[in-house]
């Protein structure tokens, strides 16, 4: 499933990039600075050879622009043996902070180049670690069609971060199982360029079926096929203690690379379906794979043969002692060690 912003993909906006199908202007704006910087690199590097950067390509930090008209001037002119020029405003949340005129106002005043763009400039601004200021500018772009307008959330730990691999994973035609991306996903948290960092490495390894398999994550990122939070996750769905305290024991042993608050964030988000799946037992399969957040049947059907053994009332109560169990982890109340929050939680899961 594609990560949305503002009915703009990063994928698909990327795709574009990639076949030279460039906008006059991308305003790329918002938390998660990844997508931001791999978009703007992919701008520079399709638009223009290694060469041509010499010539045309101009990048400006927003703290050294004293006014954005010099910047729409440069906009304005033509590249030079080359069929593009690439204008670059990077940190665009600083525009206007040195000389006290205010990022709105500085940025509010590309709204009229916004409207007529000379189409042999590709204007990328780029606004790191939160919304563009410019809202009137952005609105322009939008307006007159003349650009993209992407805005780049982080992702949570969990369910998110497993479909954005999952897509990520489609893109460079390869395959994975729903293990292999719970293994992934649970292992990066939301850092999403460690995700993709480690699909790509992944992708050189795969073999002529092009599937990414629990095995071939073991031996090249380090990850226990065994012990994991998938396995966990199936351990608790079918109640089965031994091997749930098993994976526990094995998390106590290697506690860097298994953090409680991204297990944690799984258990949360897993008993929060299995509660939506018992709150909508009679429903059609579409609308619990829409519910859920899924589009794989099977997936549905674990969730529901775990709903057998867990009732209403025990996922409630469950889902509460999660959000302590996160909080205490966190030094909040309690001085336990972190792990030891877990293998109690486990052991009340289990007794729900």
């Amino acid at each position: 499933m594609a990560v949305k912003k503002e009915d703009v993909s990063f994928l698909g906006l990327l795709s574009d990039i990639k076949a030279k199908k460039f906008k006059p202007i991308y305003v790329l704006h918002g938390e998660e600075g990844y997508y931001i910087d791999r978009l703007e690199e992919a701008i520079v590097e399709n638009a223009l050879t290694p060469d041509e950067q010499d010539f045309n390509l101009n990048v400006i930090y927003g703290a050294d622009i004293n006014d954005i008209r010099t910047v729409i001037s440069m906009c304005k002119q033509y590249p030079a043996m080359s069929k593009y020029q690439v204008v670059v405003i990077r940190e665009a949340q600083n525009v206007g902070k040195t000389n006290n005129k205010g990022t709105a106002n500085e940025l509010n005043q590309l709204k009229h180049y916004a409207e007529q763009p000379l189409p042999s400039t590709i204007f990328v601004v780029c606004n790191k670690n939160e919304a563009i200021k410019g809202r009137e500018f952005a609105e322009a772009v939008k307006k007159n069609k003349t650009g993209v307008v992407f805005r780049s959330d982080k992702l949570r730990e969990g369910r998110p971060m497993e479909l954005a691999a999952l897509e990520y994973v489609k893109s460079l035609g390869c395959s994975i199982d729903e293990k292999a991306l719970s293994m992934l996903a649970s292992n990066v948290g939301n850092d999403i360029s460690r995700l993709y960092t480690e699909i790509d490495k992944l992708k050189i390894l795969v073999k002529d079926d092009n599937r990414i398999t629990p095995e071939l994550i073991e031996r090249n990122i380090g990850i226990s096929k065994d012990y994991n939070n998938f396995e966990l996750e199936e351990a608790l769905a079918s109640r089965n203690a031994k091997k749930a305290f098993e994976i526990i024991h094995y998390y106590e042993k290697n506690p860097k690379a298994n953090p409680t608050v991204i297990t944690v964030s799984m258990l949360f988000g897993y008993f929060s379906r299995l509660l939506i799946y018992r709150t909508m037992m009679g429903k059609s399969q579409e609308e619990l794979m829409e519910a859920l957040g899924t589009k794989s049947a099977w997936r549905v059907k674990k969730i529901g043969d775990a709903s057998k053994f867990y009732s209403t009332a025990a996922c409630v109560n469950i889902i509460s002692w999660i959000r302590e169990c996160d909080v205490k982890s966190k030094g909040l109340g309690s001085r336990q060690d972190a792990t030891a929050l877990l293998r109690e939680l486990v052991y009340k899961i289990l007794h729900a």
